[in-house]
């Protein structure tokens, strides 16, 4: 039998075509339809090396594919189409590359765009070593959890005279409530022990003040979980010196965005980056690092920034038995050092890569 995604209550499963199987038998037949949104630059060619690779895994899945950001500015189209939107929310599940941004003053940013147009609010990003790529600590598992419909990123901002510009950090009990109860469901689902909540309350008295509270409210419900509390600068210093400690890490979204990118620095830096964000009924994997093929060469990206979140989405479908046997090509291909992209210290480009592990699948 499939494994069934682990995530909590519901939240984001996965229900491929209508959600209508009748038996286990049809659910193992059926080929989840998959939507993949192409942001444009390195994503195109990471795309190809993605199937490339999952077809010589024998991955099934079938996409659903729209182009958004730059990819569909270049073509005349809406940033992010409508049509696009209404795919996820039928399906469910998306895997997207970065969407790039042809012109930052003009344009905002795509990637929360999207998030904010689907209802996702919380982005988490497992910390795990992966194998045969070179890390300053061994062994890490650490879950990071980030809220990501407020804070600073809700970018409320305006200029109080000439000279001076204020920044409103906006943090609410029910945007609180949701993430904490999604939080501590996740942790005790995956078998953690322990979170830790990092926090600026000793400054942001009121802002994280009420971010923290509501942390212990939910802890309550939860006996079985240890919680600790930690204001944020010393678990950056925690996290680059000792970061087995951490099971869970619940930050706010400005937090977490820079502790899950020190996080990947720990493990091996943007091959292991892996952000996997949920909404109601919806999941999106993403590449989190992505750039124009301008700055990286044409046919130079580095596919594992795109395949890393792409196999805990297969995993989550069920496939898990693919997703073992890339883990172990990707390892092969990783220690041998021969075909890697430039970024890896090789010279290699995407398409050879891809394929070397591909032949490595056997």
């Amino acid at each position: 039998m499939a494994r069934q995604p682990q995530w909590p209550n519901g939240v984001g499963l996965i229900v491929p075509y209508n959600g209508s199987v009748e038996s286990e038998e049809a659910s193992q037949v059926m080929v989840p339809r998959v939507v993949f949104i192409q942001g444009g630059g390195a994503g195109v060619d990471q795309e190809a090396a993605l199937r490339r690779i999952f077809e010589a895994a024998g991955a099934q899945i079938e996409w659903l594919v729209f182009e958004a950001g730059q990819a569909a500015i270049e073509k005349g189209l809406s940033p992010i189409p409508p049509a696009l939107l209404d795919a996820v929310r039928q399906h469910g599940i998306a895997l997207k590359t970065k969407l790039l941004c042809p012109d930052p003053e003009r344009f905002p940013n795509f990637n929360i765009e999207l998030r904010r147009h689907l209802g996702l609010f919380v982005s988490v990003r497992p910390l795990r070593n992966v194998p045969g790529l070179a890390s300053r600590f061994r062994n890490v598992d650490i879950l990071l959890v980030r809220e990501i419909t407020e804070d600073l990123y809700s970018s409320i901002e305006h200029e109080i005279v000439p000279g001076v510009v204020q920044s409103l950090k906006i943090v609410t009990e029910a945007a609180c409530r949701r993430f904490f109860d999604f939080t501590f469901r996740l942790a005790r689902q995956q078998g953690r022990k322990s979170i830790h909540c990092v926090h600026k309350a000793n400054i942001l008295k009121l802002a994280d003040g009420l971010f923290l509270d509501i942390f212990r409210q939910t802890a309550r419900q939860y006996p079985d979980i240890q919680t600790k509390e930690m204001i944020v600068d010393n678990c950056c210093m925690q996290l680059v010196s000792r970061p087995h400690q951490f099971e869970v890490l619940a930050t706010g979204n400005l937090y977490g965005d820079l502790l899950s990118d020190l996080g990947v620095g720990l493990i091996g830096g943007i091959s292991a980056a892996v952000g996997i964000n949920h909404g109601d009924g919806i999941r999106v994997y993403e590449a989190i690092h992505g750039a124009s093929r301008e700055a990286i060469g044409p046919g130079r990206a580095n596919p594992l920034p795109l395949l890393m979140p792409a196999l805990e989405m297969l995993t989550d479908l069920g496939q898990s038995d693919a997703v073992q046997r890339i883990r172990r090509a990707v390892e092969t291909v990783l220690t041998e050092r021969k075909t890697l992209t430039p970024d890896l210290g090789g010279t290699a480009t995407t398409e050879q890569m891809a394929e070397a592990i591909a032949v490595a699948l056997g």
